[in-house]
């Protein structure tokens, strides 16, 4: 229930009262009650409405002692809200949070935990830092946005320009997380993935003439293509050269490349675009072996030209070794050793390499270095895996 309704409540009442953090706050409250009050097996008829009435009564108590006039308390009427209107509160919350008074980690943390719900230690996981730390860090956040924010609701049509930028970064993020989610309890989000669509369909449809809300789209349309294949009956990962193909979601392959085509002949490419281009050889191929990896890889060079970063660069360094060889492949993976050393992947992908030309004990090195800094369960439970069969 938590994840099917907190959301939408807690969109709602930021929208209404203008400030994230007792939003964030009261709705937590109307779940407790709702744990002390709930007796086993009978829930009331309209949980989602007895959670959003709790909600709503918990902010009146709490701006009645705070005495903040009647203002935020006429605001809080009974709620006569349609499904439009829940969409506009959910990506006027995500603006909110991705509000340019916050710094960027501020702004990707108060959305994981005010939109998306994960916990206080979940984000601390991802940031691989303390909890205590990143408590401090929402707090803060939530302060400067209730400060910098009046109303909580999509800008006005002229500063959308400015705030894409981040609320698709934000949106990126949360999408990743839910794809192979950084906490240690389970492998992937699929209602956090399912939401980050839902928010790319919503700047879609807000800003069509967007290529890179198009882009957007079309990526994670592309990856959750391949849903059902990403894991074995085991909940083991599955990696996409193994992937059986005819099980994928022709669908939304059909979808993103609609959306694709769309996006590239308004001719301004962008990251998005370029990293859909790329999802979308693999989701065409016919298998593995047969991928066009000398696209992808020229596709890497512009992404790199347009986002430059050393994880594309170890991306292009996949292609490279179906291009040009594994020995050429290593040489590009080394090169950036002294920026990825600390990054799992890194050692993941070298070890692959080094397979590749038969130096098994160095190989075997890599992956265990891999495995030492691998926090996803069913991450982990590969590379255990690939160090047993070797």
């Amino acid at each position: 229930m938590y994840r099917a309704e907190a959301t939408r409540i807690r969109a709602a009442l930021a929208a209404r009262i203008g400030d994230v953090g007792l939003a964030e706050e009261c709705v937590q409250d109307a779940f407790a009650e709702a744990l002390e009050h709930w007796p086993a097996g009978a829930m009331p008829r309209n949980p989602g409405g007895w959670l959003t009435t709790t909600a709503r009564r918990k902010a009146i108590d709490r701006l009645r002692r705070q005495q903040v006039g009647v203002e935020k308390l006429r605001l809080l009427a009974p709620d006569t809200a349609g499904p439009d209107d829940d969409g506009d509160e959910l990506l006027g919350l995500v603006f909110a949070c991705c509000h340019p008074a916050l710094p960027r980690e501020s702004q990707i943390a108060l959305t994981l935990r005010a939109v998306c719900g994960l916990t206080t230690a979940e984000i601390a996981a991802a940031y691989l830092t303390s909890e205590p730390t990143m408590a401090q860090r929402l707090t803060r956040a939530r302060r400067t946005l209730r400060d910098a924010v009046g109303v909580i609701s999509i800008p006005d049509p002229d500063e959308l320009g400015d705030r894409l930028a981040e609320v698709l970064a934000v949106t990126y993020l949360v999408f990743n997380e839910g794809y192979l989610a950084s906490a240690v309890r389970t492998p992937q989000r699929r209602d956090l993935a399912t939401q980050a669509i839902t928010l790319a369909r919503t700047l879609h449809q807000l800003m069509p003439t967007e290529p890179e809300a198009l882009g957007l789209l079309a990526l994670f349309l592309f990856h959750d293509s391949r849903a059902a294949t990403r894991f074995d009956g085991w909940g083991r990962l599955v990696r996409l050269e193994d992937q059986h193909r005819d099980r994928w979601d022709r669908g939304l392959i059909d979808e993103g490349t609609e959306l694709l085509d769309r996006a590239l002949a308004m001719r301004r490419p962008g990251r998005y675009q370029i990293e859909a281009a790329i999802a979308a050889l693999h989701a065409q191929a016919a298998d593995y072996a047969n991928t066009d990896w000398r696209q992808i890889r020229l596709l890497y060079d512009r992404l790199d030209a347009v986002a430059p970063s050393p994880v594309v660069r170890l991306n292009r360094a996949v292609a490279t070794r179906y291009v040009a060889g594994p020995d050429v492949a290593l040489a590009e993976v080394d090169e950036l050793a002294e920026v990825l050393g600390d990054y799992r992947l890194f050692h993941a992908v070298r070890g692959e390499h080094l397979s590749a030309l038969g130096r098994d004990d160095e190989a075997r090195a890599a992956t265990e270095q891999a495995l030492a800094l691998a926090t996803n369960p069913a991450e982990r439970e590969l590379l255990a895996r690939r160090l047993g069969t070797s």
